[in-house]
C-alpha cells in the first residue's frame, strides 16, 4: 500500500443556491496524514465526501494526477457511526467484503482478512457478528474492512467521534501506528483539537460558512508519538484553538446568536 497526492485546484461545492464551500487550493502529499478542523457546518464532511467522489464540484479534484470523477478503489472511506457493518455478516465477512464483490477466491479472502484483523488488534472476533462488539471494535473493523482493498487514500469523517474518551484515545494510537505501517495517505475529519495535534502532519483549518474557505493551514513538525503536555504542542494548541474560535463566533454571529463586539 503506497500513499497518493491529492490535488484541489479552485473547487466549490454548493447544493442548488447554498454555497457550502468556495475556492478551496490544497496539496496533499503522498502518505500525508492531514486534518481538517473547523466549526460545525463548515463544510469538512463535505469536502471530503467531494474527494470521495459522492459529491460533483466545480474546479477540479484530482488524486495521484487523475482526475476524480466517481468513487474509486484508490479511495476508502471510514465513516463515524459503525452502523455501517452488517448486522448479518461476522466481522471476518464484513472485512473480507469488498473483496467478495471484485470476485476474489474464498482462501486468499480468508488469508488477507487475516492479516487485517490482526493488523487492528481483533483476531479473536473474526466469527463474531458487530451486535456482539463494543464500539471500539466495531470501528477497526470498519478501518480492517477498507484497508483490505489497499486504497491508496484513506479518508475518515470524525470516525472516533461517538466513542468514550478512553476508546477515543486509544483508538487514535491505534491509527497513528497503522498509518505509519501502511504508508496511505489519510484525511481525516475531526472537532478536536487534540485529536488533530496527536495525529496530523498538518491541520487544515477552515472558515464558517457558508462559502467556507481554507484559513489557515498548521505544519506539526513533532515527532510520533506525540505528548500532548509538551510546550510546542500546548502552543499550537493555544494558536488552533483561537483560530476557530474567532470562526465559531462569526458563525453564531451570523446566526444571530452572538452579539458583533464593538471596538474600544
Amino acid at each position: 500500500m503506497r500513499g497518493a497526492s491529492i490535488h484541489l485546484d479552485h473547487v466549490g461545492i454548493s447544493f442548488g443556491d447554498a454555497h457550502i464551500v468556495s475556492n478551496i487550493n490544497l496539496e496533499i502529499r503522498p502518505g500525508e496524514f492531514v486534518c481538517l478542523l473547523g466549526p460545525s457546518g463548515c463544510g469538512k464532511s463535505t469536502l471530503l465526501n467531494a474527494i470521495a467522489g459522492f459529491l460533483p464540484v466545480t474546479g477540479r479534484i484530482e488524486v495521484q494526477g487523475a482526475q476524480v470523477k466517481g468513487p474509486g478503489l484508490d479511495r476508502g472511506v471510514v465513516f463515524q457511526s459503525s452502523e455501517v457493518l452488517f448486522p448479518w455478516l461476522s466481522i471476518r465477512e464484513n472485512v473480507e467484503y469488498g473483496l467478495r464483490l471484485r470476485g476474489v477466491a474464498a482462501a486468499a479472502r480468508r488469508e488477507k482478512a487475516a492479516r487485517y484483523l490482526a493488523m487492528v488488534g481483533l483476531s479473536h472476533a473474526g466469527e463474531k457478528f458487530p451486535a456482539q462488539l463494543s464500539g471500539g471494535m466495531r470501528q477497526r473493523a470498519q478501518i480492517a474492512r477498507v484497508l483490505i482493498n489497499e486504497p491508496s487514500v484513506v479518508l475518515m469523517d470524525e470516525p472516533f467521534g461517538a466513542l468514550d474518551a478512553q476508546t477515543r484515545e486509544v483508538l487514535q494510537h491505534e491509527l497513528d501506528r497503522i498509518w505509519r505501517e501502511t504508508g496511505c495517505t489519510i484525511v481525516f475529519v475531526t472537532h478536536d483539537i487534540w485529536e488533530a495535534l496527536l495525529l496530523a502532519d498538518r491541520v487544515v483549518v477552515m472558515t464558517a460558512g457558508p462559502r467556507a474557505a481554507i484559513k489557515t493551514i498548521e505544519t506539526i513538525d513533532l515527532p510520533h508519538p506525540r505528548d500532548a503536555a509538551s510546550p510546542e504542542c500546548l502552543a499550537l494548541y493555544r494558536r488552533l484553538r483561537d483560530d476557530i474560535g474567532a470562526e465559531v463566533t462569526r458563525a453564531l454571529q451570523q446566526q444571530g446568536l452572538a452579539r458583533e463586539e464593538t471596538p474600544a
